[in-house]
């Protein structure tokens, strides 16, 4: 019973997502489009540039809303109501609010570029796009209504508006005595202060949102590493998968290491000479002088690839001399396809001398 408990507890344990994710795993996941980035970084900045947009563009906007409201009264209050004229106002009207959106328009474009550029880099994917059945899952539905993730949008949201609440509320009343004097202003004197309470509501309030927005960016960038964690197991499993099954990495091995030996097998009959130990060990030694600078060890094995070299080569009538330091040392010291060390030159050279003479006396 102790074992099975103990047992249980290490499966338990390595089930549980500890351990941090692997490149892999972070690469596929940045691959959906599954990153740690805040919406509210962007909207808070695109506040912030729209009110400073107003401030550096004043003159600009002034002058296109000034020359849009007066146009009608000084040039059109005479104009005849015709499809052409009538098609003619609109598309000027269009036209100038387009350059009065334009700068705006622009600055938007620029600031949540750079936004999210910031939070995570240069990032292009279709996978968000793609159909997902298992979005309409209505169980899977009531478990993001009331799961944390909604509890801290709900508060977040009720901390944005109480912020914004506040410091609306501070402003305004602190220009509550400039309010009733409005009354005895010039329309131009209440059109700036207007405009300068705006500007000041909007720059105080874009970077209470901001601070709000870096808070937030916090928050998504742990909840993404949490759940970006991976178990023990899941670690083991992506280097099974990255490196291959062993059993199979095994199989091809041994296939590969079949197709070798059938190679060098069928290279045993160019062979002029097989030196043996005379059971354990045997190399077959290839020699042409117009080709080569020193012999060349075509095959050689051990045991039953041994046996193997001395069977083909005596259905091939090659010649098979014992030789145990010769053939221990050649077959220690070379691989297939490598010519003979120089220390053994002598002793090959006396071995190939005699299988010359033989072949000789042979053909005689």
């Amino acid at each position: 019973m102790h074992r099975y408990r103990l047992r249980m507890n290490l499966q338990l344990f390595a089930g549980e997502k500890t351990e941090k994710a692997t490149p892999k795993k972070r690469g596929e996941s940045r691959k959906k489009g599954q990153v740690a980035k805040s919406a509210e970084i962007p909207s808070s900045l695109i506040l912030l540039g729209v009110v400073c947009c107003f401030i550096v563009f004043g003159p600009y906007f002034q002058k296109q809303i000034t020359g849009m409201f007066s146009d009608i009264f000084m040039y059109r209050l005479d104009m005849k109501i015709t499809e052409d004229n009538v098609l003619g106002l609109l598309q000027y009207y269009l036209l100038e609010i387009v350059k009065f959106l334009a700068p705006i328009f622009l600055v938007v474009l620029l600031i949540i570029f750079a936004a999210y550029y910031i939070q995570m880099g240069w990032l292009v994917t279709f996978e968000p796009l793609k159909p997902n059945l298992g979005k309409l899952n209505p169980l899977k539905g009531l478990k993001n209504m009331f799961g944390m993730r909604t509890v801290v949008e709900f508060v977040k949201s009720s901390l944005k508006l109480g912020v914004i609440s506040i410091a609306v509320f501070s402003i305004i009343w602190s220009e509550k005595n400039r309010f009733l004097e409005l009354a005895a202003m010039p329309i131009p004197d209440i059109f700036g202060f207007v405009a300068g309470l705006t500007i000041r509501l909007g720059i105080f309030v874009a970077a209470l949102l901001f601070i709000l927005a870096i808070a937030d960016y916090m928050y998504q960038k742990y909840e993404f590493e949490k759940n970006l964690k991976m178990s023990k197991q899941d670690i083991k499993d992506e280097h099974k998968n990255a490196e291959g099954d062993p059993l199979i990495k095994g199989k091809i091995r041994e296939r590969q290491r079949r197709l070798a030996i059938m190679r060098m097998m069928q290279e045993v009959p160019n062979a002029d000479v097989i030196i043996t130990n005379p059971t354990h060990f045997a190399v077959a030694l290839q020699y042409d002088g117009s080709k080569m600078d020193a012999p060349k060890v075509i095959a050689k094995g051990q045991d039953y690839i041994a046996l193997r070299i001395r069977e083909i080569a005596k259905q091939h009538n090659v010649i098979t001399m014992e030789n145990k330091p010769l053939a221990r040392a050649l077959y220690e010291r070379t691989e297939i396809g490598d010519s003979v060390p120089g220390d053994l030159f002598q002793a090959v050279a006396e071995v190939l001398a005699y299988v010359y003479r033989l072949k000789g006396r042979r053909k005689a």
